[in-house]
């Protein structure tokens, strides 16, 4: 729903804005365009909406209409500049993650204490013991000793899908980039093979839920309205799992991430909201990420190109394909006191939302933002977010991207698309859940 030139967010992002003026002789100022809607983004990241709030709304109100069922809100603040969204990611004090949790749509009132236990959801200095905790497991030592078998697994899956090819053509999400993902992590995590389906299930139900296609059709509550994936109620089966096979690991130890967490002190209700959460982000980062990378080079050829015969190396490469394909669109934190941001009356308990993917192509940051340039430098982008909750499995993301598009180069042709892409509908997570991509062809 477009808002007014005149409403209140309008007026405080022109104060904020040099080049917006109220003189009336003036051309008048395009109104707020509508970032929240998730089927939005069925059809691509909505650039276009993003550079104009940018340029003229940087900080502005956004409705949040029922939709599909799930209830209204009482509306939040959009923030779509780079220095601004890097403001709110540090500013922990006055930008809460424990006020309100993360996501956009509030939780119920009865569930916030429940998601308070990860610290995807919590403040320092609380968020720093759990983090610390989880870090001593998730050590780039220990990620990085799994890096032959995810060069094994990229390569394997690859020739697969080269192999099992219709008309030289694949669907590279199917054929490859959510098996990729999820064998990757369970390896990690050190969850059994026979149970590995459970993760994508998981994931799935919990990610795509606003995309009638991705996900199962959602539980109704009494009162008919679809029950919260993310509420305690829905997530009794991933955390007996998670209790058993931390039991298991206690008796049986491995070399793993799982091993390590039921082996540090952690609370039980910590040690099922790291499972939940290390299952669904640690999957769906690079889950989103891979396909959304191929994706970028399969439309510009001098791109890949340069990749391809080694001009620039994939290390930057990799920083580049993140930027134009954040994994994460959105995060949440609410107003811990009144406060103003870039001209914007922020009052205590308003929620602030950040849009990565609009920072990211911020021209008062990135050079000709919207080309796609591998070898960027520097390349400031956000799309691990920044401040106290930087993305913790960040290492393990960048070194599953670089080992895929390195075997990608080395056996596949150049990627070209064979059909439309098919993207998640969702405001928060940048999934593609359909890539035909041509798979038969000498190396580029």
């Amino acid at each position: 729903m477009e808002r007014a030139a005149e409403d209140p967010g309008a007026r405080a992002s022109r104060a904020a804005d040099p080049g917006a003026t109220a003189d009336p002789g003036a051309p008048a100022i395009p109104a707020v365009p509508d970032v929240f809607d998730p089927r939005v983004y069925a059809g691509g990241v909505p650039h276009a909406r993003y550079r104009l709030m940018r340029d003229h709304h940087p900080v502005a109100r956004q409705e949040e209409p029922e939709i599909d069922g799930w209830p209204a809100g009482p509306g939040f603040w959009a923030v779509t500049r780079h220095a601004d969204v890097v403001r709110v990611l540090r500013d922990h004090t006055t930008y809460s993650s424990w006020l309100g949790a993360t996501q956009i749509r509030d939780p119920d009132p009865a569930d916030l204490p429940f998601l308070r236990r990860t610290m995807l959801n919590q403040d320092p200095p609380a968020h720093g013991r759990l983090r610390r905790l989880v870090a001593r497991a998730f050590t780039p030592a220990r990620v990085d000793a799994f890096g032959s078998r995810v060069r094994d697994r990229a390569r394997t899956l690859l020739a697969e899908a080269r192999a099992g090819a219709e008309d030289g053509a694949a669907d590279l999400v199917t054929a490859v980039t959510d098996e990729y993902a999820l064998l990757n992590l369970t390896d990690l995590l050190g969850v059994p093979a026979s149970d590995r389906g459970l993760l994508l299930e998981w994931t799935v139900r919990v990610i795509g839920y606003q995309d009638p296609e991705d996900a199962p059709a959602p539980l109704l509550g009494p009162d008919g309205k679809p029950l919260d994936p993310r509420s305690p109620a829905l997530l009794g089966e991933m955390f007996d799992y998670a209790r058993a096979l931390a039991a298991h690991k206690r008796t049986h130890p491995g070399e793993d991430v799982m091993t390590a967490l039921a082996l540090a002190e952690l609370e039980p209700g910590e040690l099922e909201m790291f499972f939940f959460l290390l299952t669904v982000a640690g999957n769906d980062t690079v889950r989103g990420a891979a396909p959304g990378g191929l994706l970028a080079l399969a439309r510009p050829p001098d791109a890949y190109r340069r990749l391809a015969c080694g001009e620039v190396p994939t290390d930057r490469a990799v920083e580049e394909l993140l930027r134009v394909h954040p994994p994460v669109l959105s995060f949440r934190r609410t107003a811990g006191v009144d406060t103003e941001l870039a001209g914007a009356p922020i009052r205590a308990g308003d929620k602030v939302v950040v849009f990565h993917a609009s920072a990211n192509h911020d021209e008062r940051v990135f050079a000709d933002p919207h080309r796609l340039d591998l070898g960027r430098s520097p390349n400031p982008h956000v799309s691990f977010g920044d401040g106290p909750h930087v993305c913790l499995g960040a290492h393990f993301a960048r070194l599953q991207l670089r080992t895929l598009y390195e075997e990608w180069r080395a056996a596949m042709p150049a990627p070209e698309l064979a059909g439309e892409p098919r993207r998640l509908v969702s405001n928060f997570i940048n999934g593609i859940t359909r890539l035909p991509l041509r798979v038969s062809g000498p190396p580029a």
